[in-house]
């Protein structure tokens, strides 16, 4: 059954698991503030936009581009290590990207992400982030689980 549910083994997961941890911790210690990827994009976006709600971050976006720069390099480096330098997906592109919407709209109705809440949240024992990672896992397993009824493939 181990095998089943962790196709690739368990040590990529639990490295994966430890690396998010260490660098979750490194952040919080280091700034005091909760390493959530949706206020981080926030920020970067801050670099392209005049937008108000952009402008709290302009004292402190420099490290967090390099934090979001390395979610984006640490894929890339998975995938040159693990896939032969390719990205691989049967997911269709618009597919992708309608899931990229919905999830953005979901980071700004929740008020953060799932590595804001699940990660950083739950580990302090925030109330909102463990209503809020309980509604994302509900949300997504459900869609999981309706898309897999309705027989839909990537």
């Amino acid at each position: 059954m181990l095998e089943q549910l962790f196709p690739n083994g368990v040590l990529r997961y639990a490295l994966g698991g430890v690396l998010i941890g260490l660098g979750t911790a490194v952040i919080y210690l280091g700034t005091g503030i909760f390493a959530g990827a949706s206020t981080f994009l926030d920020s970067t976006l801050s670099y392209v936009s005049g937008l108000e709600r952009f402008k709290q971050f302009w004292g402190s976006r420099t490290w967090r581009l390099v934090f979001t720069a390395g979610i984006v390099s640490g894929a890339a480096v998975y995938a040159l290590l693990f896939q032969g330098g390719a990205w691989t997906t049967d997911v269709q592109a618009w597919r992708l990207l309608g899931g990229g919407i919905l999830v953005g709209i979901g980071t700004r109705l929740g008020k953060g992400c799932t590595s804001g809440h699940g990660v950083c949240g739950v580990g302090s024992a925030s109330l909102p982030s463990l209503v809020s990672t309980a509604t994302f896992l509900s949300v997504a397993i459900g869609t999981a689980l309706l898309v897999q009824a309705m027989g839909i493939q990537p």
